[in-house]
């Protein structure tokens, strides 16, 4: 016993009453943190492309990206759609209307609400923009297999469905 205790003395794990129970994570190991580092380290590489080209925020990128998406566009679906508050929303809207790329108007469903839409300008700009971001994805996935990338949007999708499932617990 003298021998165990003298060779543990130096283990900040093992205590007089046994082994610590002090819970640990190793984050390279969860899934929630791996899956937000490489989310941020993929979207500021991508933010690179369209600040320097474009001369866009991730916030102004997302709005326009969601506009070339849909026909008609307010800033409370925006909001949902992209996971960014109001007042960030707000801040792009107004940024991209000051450069004529989109435009508001008063919804006819709603007067307090705002529909956005492309300008000539904005799809013209998105015109460019899309095909260099696809092209960018294309370069990033490129290390992937055709089932490799099909197994990995499958795999996101049913991790979004459990997470429906679980109600959005965090």
């Amino acid at each position: 016993m003298e021998d165990t205790q003298a060779d543990n003395a130096g283990d900040s794990t093992v205590s007089d009453n046994g082994p610590s129970t002090k819970p640990e994570l190793d984050l390279n190991q969860f899934l929630p943190y791996r899956l937000n580092s490489l989310a941020d380290r993929i979207s500021q590489a991508l933010a690179q492309l369209y600040e320097e080209r474009y001369q866009l925020n991730i916030a102004q990128w997302r709005v326009l990206a969601w506009l070339s998406h849909c026909d008609e566009l307010t800033a409370k679906k925006v909001c949902a759609y992209t996971n960014m508050d109001k007042a960030r929303v707000s801040r792009a809207i107004q940024a991209l209307e000051d450069r004529g790329l989109i435009s508001r108007t008063p919804s006819p469903r709603d007067q307090r609400l705002h529909d956005l839409h492309l300008t000539p300008a904005g799809q013209a700009l998105l015109a460019e923009l899309i095909p260099a971001a696809q092209a960018w994805e294309a370069e990033l996935v490129a290390t992937l297999t055709a089932g490799e990338y099909r197994d990995l949007l499958n795999v996101m999708r049913k991790l979004e469905r459990q997470l429906e499932r679980i109600g959005d617990k965090g």
